[in-house]
């Protein structure tokens, strides 16, 4: 079974060699091990993806082992496998403004079009508090009056709500690198509205406007924890317009039809197992033909 560790805290000599020799000694085979080192921040993060043998030891004797290394070594370690459990995946949905892409996917699931279920919608203002109250799922706001998330409760909540992946569905604010780090692997999904690599950044509706394109899309991407670390495109969506468009009137089909329709597909593949994380690129899991 593919299990996935991640393994994060203040940085100093000899953290990863009891991970690794543990799971070794286990005989899991090692599939991926990256190491983050953040000098600046004096901080040390890890990730393994190995195949687990879950037939000769449970996945929670291993969960047990790594908690008992973290207590030891003042890591913050966790142990995911999709597979783990037979219930549908857990979905936390990190939202801001815009209610449309987290509706699309609450919609999805209700009409059974993706196979999840979201306990929880976490926002940093309370603009989509009343969609979660329309599908009976928890909102917790973790913005001040600002808008500023506490990022500490924000992690809390996903392990409290148990979460497999992590949606960011249209949530305007960058999330903390350590929590990119503890839950690397594919676990977290992002929207953004624009297409990539052509338009980063915050406005890409006005930037590729002001490049007068017709085609204008969204995208939907694995986060990672170092920015620009390569291909991690799940799913994009296109739509196009005719000359003259009013930039007003793009932004008002992107962000009603185009923007759900890339995030919802985007998950679906990915709940579906038809892509993966391996080194910071998407690979298919499809067998080739």
């Amino acid at each position: 079974m593919q299990v996935i560790i991640t393994a994060v805290g203040p940085d100093h000599r000899g953290l990863a060699d009891p991970i690794v020799h543990y799971v070794t000694q286990s005989g899991a085979n090692i599939h991926e091990i990256q190491m983050y080192d953040r000098d600046s921040e004096q901080l040390f993060a890890m990730l393994l993806r190995i195949e687990w043998p879950d037939e000769v030891e449970p996945i929670s004797t291993l969960r047990e082992r790594m908690k008992e290394i973290g207590n030891s070594k003042g890591l913050t370690i966790r142990v995911w496998a999709r597979n783990e459990k037979s219930h549908q995946p857990r979905i936390a949905l990190c939202v801001t403004y815009r209610p449309e892409p987290a509706l699309a996917i609450l919609r999805d699931i209700r009409d059974r079009r993706l196979n999840a279920v979201v306990p929880v919608i976490i926002g940093n203002r309370d603009a989509c508090r009343g969609i979660a109250e329309q599908f009976g799922v928890d909102f917790h706001n973790i913005g001040d009056a600002q808008g500023n998330p506490d990022d500490h409760r924000l992690v809390e909540l996903f392990d409290t709500y148990a979460v497999d992946y992590i949606v960011l569905a249209r949530y305007m604010r960058v999330l903390p690198p350590r929590a990119c780090w503890e839950f690397a692997g594919g676990r977290i999904i992002n929207l953004h509205h624009g297409l990539l690599p052509s338009f980063p950044g915050f406005r890409p509706y006005h930037d590729a406007y002001s490049h007068r394109m017709l085609t204008f899309g969204a995208t939907a991407h694995f986060i990672v924890p170092e920015l620009d670390a390569g291909n991690q495109i799940i799913q994009q969506s296109t739509f196009t317009v005719p000359p003259g468009t009013s930039l007003e009137e793009v932004i008002r089909i992107g962000e009603s039809d185009n923007e759900p329709r890339c995030l919802s597909e985007g998950l679906r593949r990915v709940i579906n197992q038809e892509v993966e994380l391996h080194f910071h690129r998407v690979i298919s899991t499809r067998p080739s033909t």
